[in-house]
């Protein structure tokens, strides 16, 4: 399911880039007008009031002075700014008192006929923020004074945050609906992939029957319908090999078992040494293709069994298929041992895979072991494991020569018995991994050869 998954993440992450770029194309441009607009206004404002004081200055007489400090005054407590005045001669008309920085660039400019527009610190505020100053010029057009106005720039600032705030706050909002949104709309888009990814899940795992639903957009619709063709392909090619497999077995246990009888009717009848040696030979050859006809129809047994895996409990299985082969093991002088173990360890296994498996390790076990040796069978719980290791005293098995037992028709030289087939460990990887485990060989503790089998733990 990762494939899928991972799909998901990739189109919800695009599609919540995509918001966001747009949210940064479409916000933060806006943003700067609106903090600009801000800007502009005051700067409106304050030059609107600045100009309005400049003509009651320009007046000269006493009723326009008192009305300026009248408007300097207001405009004191009802605005977070300050509006001076000086004459030219760099005094305070009264009644306005004399403006705290009176020798201000501001005012030096403005004396000088020119109106100036700072964002700067504000000296009569002691404050950054705007400081516009501007000439007041009397009827013959000469500066007889000059205003300031400062304004901090702190209330500007708190709505500037404020704007970007809740822009910022919006916008992260968007992109967690997006978010969201992206996953439905993901999840619903990929649904056929993750139908595929099903099938092909259990195509892997062996249910060649597996098909996909032919649904979605045309793209998907085409690749299941390919899907489908490739696993009924598979599907009749693997169906004939296992038939042709099971029925030349079959076929060939009847002449095999015949021949045989024929050899031991021969034997009985000639008294010859040099003969009797040969025709031993003859049907420990016969014996051996019997079993790997056998060996062969186990195994196509095995491939084409599908079955649901259930909670085995190890112990008894364990027991059981000791008590079976105890008697084989005494005729070998060979000691079989199941040693202490968690009487409640489960595992997941299909019906009848871990007897045939415990049957072949044991099998070749038994044929390696020297006369007095033992077999031990033991379990545990590891990492999420039930590990089952069936360990001998055998000549054990170079590290080269392990990656190959599991190869069908593999026989170590010297390490298989007269009669082996080299299927018996190729039959128990086969089980091993139907069920999801892994089938792994070592050293045996004082020597020998330890096959590890590890299995998914089952749950009551």
């Amino acid at each position: 399911m990762s494939g899928p998954s991972s799909l998901n993440r990739r189109l919800v992450v695009s599609y919540v880039l995509l918001v966001a770029i747009a949210i940064g194309a479409f916000t933060v441009p806006v943003a700067f007008v609106l903090t600009g607009q801000l800007r502009g206004d005051v700067e409106t404002s304050v030059r609107r009031e600045a100009d309005t004081a400049a003509l009651l200055l320009s007046a000269g007489d006493l009723p326009s002075r008192q009305a300026l400090a009248r408007l300097a005054e207001a405009y004191g407590k009802e605005t977070p700014g300050r509006l001076d005045a000086v004459l030219a001669d760099g005094t305070a008309p009264g009644p306005l008192p004399v403006p705290p920085a009176a020798d201000d660039p501001a005012f030096r400019d403005a004396l000088a006929g020119q109106v100036t527009t700072r964002w700067t610190h504000a000296a009569a505020l002691d404050a950054d923020g705007l400081v516009l100053a501007v000439p007041a010029r009397d009827a013959a057009g000469r500066v007889v004074g000059a205003i300031r106005v400062s304004y901090p720039s702190a209330p500007l600032d708190a709505r500037q945050l404020q704007i970007w705030g809740f822009r910022a706050v919006l916008a992260v909002a968007v992109l967690v609906v997006a978010a969201f949104l992206g996953a439905f709309f993901a999840r619903h888009l990929t649904r056929p992939f993750r139908e595929l990814n099903q099938m092909a899940g259990r195509l892997r795992d062996g249910e060649l029957t597996a098909r996909a639903e032919e649904t979605g957009p045309v793209e998907t619709r085409t690749l299941a319908r390919t899907l489908n063709n490739a696993a009924e392909t598979i599907d009749t090619l693997v169906r004939a090999q296992r038939a042709f497999i099971a029925d030349a077995s079959h076929q060939l246990r009847t002449p095999l078992t015949a021949l045989r009888l024929s050899l031991d009717n021969i034997a009985d009848g000639v008294a010859g040494t040099d003969v009797h040696e040969d025709l031993d030979q003859a049907t420990a050859e016969v014996v051996r293709m019997s079993t790997l006809v056998n060996g062969l129809l186990t195994l196509a047994k095995a491939e084409a069994a599908i079955a649901a895996p259930e909670p085995v409990r190890i112990a008894d299985v364990v027991a059981g298929r000791l008590a079976v082969w105890r008697a084989v093991a005494a005729d070998r002088g060979v000691e079989l041992r199941q040693a202490d173990a968690d009487a409640d360890l489960l595992a997941m296994v299909s019906p009848g895979h871990l007897e045939q498996v415990l049957d072949n390790v044991l099998s070749n076990a038994l044929e390696v072991s020297p006369d007095g040796g033992a077999v031990t069978v033991s379990s545990r719980r590891r990492e999420g494991y039930a590990v089952l290791e069936i360990a001998d005293q055998g000549p054990g098995m170079p590290e080269a020569e392990r990656s190959r037992a599991f190869d069908r028709f593999w026989r170590g030289q010297g390490r298989t018995g007269p009669s082996g087939s080299g299927l018996g460990l190729a039959i128990v990887k086969q089980l091993v991994t139907d069920d999801g485990g892994t089938v792994s060989l070592g050293d045996a503790e004082g020597g020998g050869l330890a096959v590890r089998i590890a299995l998914p733990l089952g749950h009551h």
